[in-house]
C-alpha cells in the first residue's frame, strides 16, 4: 500500500484517509517495518504503539487560511498533544509552514492536508462523514457537548476576518467557549487547544489497522538515522 504525500495547495483526497508518508513511494508500511523496526530500541517501540493506540480519526480540526506560523504550529502541537491525527487547512498560498520551536517536532506526527479551496475541504470532510462546527461566541453548543459528537470537524477561523462564508454555510452547528471575564475571546490556537481538550474526552483510540500500521511505519522511519539511506541499502541487496 503505498500512501503518497499530497502536495500543499492540493486536495488531499488521492490518500488513503489523509494519511501521509515521509518515504518514496518504492516502499510500503509493511516493509518499511520489517527492514527498521530490528533497529529500534524495545522501549522506543513501545512507545510508539502506546501513543498510536490513543490516536483518534474522528476528530479534526480545519483551519480557515490561519496567517500566523505560530498560531499553526500551537494548533498542530495541541492536536498532537490530544491524539487529534489529521489538520485541514485551505491556504492563500501552497504554504502551511510552521514555527519549529512552538511545534516542538510535532509536525512530523499529526497529517496535514491542504485544499485548493472551501468548498474543497468542505466536499472532502463531508464525503467522510464529518460533521463540521464552527466556533461562534453564541455557539448552540458548549465544549463538553462535542465529545457527544460522532465524527466532529472543527472549525477554525482566520485570526483577522473570522470564518469563511463557505466554511460557516457548510456548518451544521456551533461551540462558543464561555467567558466570565472582560474579554470576548480567546487567540486562536488556545481557543484550538480549549476546544480539542474538551472534544477528545474519553474518546478512545479509533484509527483502523492500516492507518496504526503506516503511522507506526512512520514512527520508525522519522527514528531511524538516514532511513532512507537504510532502506536504499537493503534494496541493493
Amino acid at each position: 500500500m503505498t500512501l503518497p504525500e499530497p502536495p500543499l495547495g492540493r486536495d488531499p483526497s488521492t490518500t488513503l484517509e489523509g494519511l501521509s508518508t515521509p518515504w518514496s513511494g518504492a516502499w510500503d508500511a509493511e516493509s518499511i517495518i520489517e527492514k527498521l523496526e530490528p533497529l529500534v530500541l524495545d522501549r522506543r517501540r513501545e512507545r510508539f504503539e502506546q501513543v498510536i493506540s490513543g490516536r483518534l480519526g474522528s476528530v479534526c480540526v480545519l483551519l480557515d487560511e490561519l496567517s500566523d506560523p505560530h498560531n499553526r504550529a500551537a494548533i498542530v502541537r495541541s492536536c498532537d498533544a490530544f491524539g487529534v491525527q489529521e489538520l485541514h487547512s485551505v491556504q492563500p498560498a501552497a504554504d502551511f509552514s510552521v514555527h519549529h520551536g512552538i511545534a516542538a517536532g510535532t509536525e512530523r506526527w499529526v497529517d496535514v492536508n491542504a485544499h485548493r479551496t472551501h468548498r474543497a475541504a468542505v466536499e472532502h470532510l463531508l464525503s467522510r462523514g464529518f460533521e463540521l462546527i464552527q466556533t461562534h461566541p453564541q455557539g448552540e453548543l458548549t465544549p463538553d457537548e462535542l465529545a457527544s459528537v460522532p465524527r466532529a470537524a472543527l472549525i477554525l477561523g482566520n485570526e483577522h476576518r473570522g470564518i469563511d462564508a463557505v466554511f460557516a454555510g457548510a456548518a451544521t452547528r456551533s461551540v462558543r467557549i464561555p467567558m466570565r471575564g472582560f474579554v470576548e475571546s480567546l487567540n486562536v490556537s488556545v481557543s484550538a487547544a480549549v476546544l480539542l481538550a474538551a472534544a477528545t474526552r474519553h474518546r478512545r483510540g479509533d484509527l483502523t489497522p492500516n492507518r496504526r500500521r503506516h503511522l507506526y511505519a512512520r514512527a520508525l522511519f522519522h527514528s531511524v538515522p538516514r532511513a532512507r539511506e537504510v532502506l536504499e541499502a537493503f534494496e541493493q541487496r
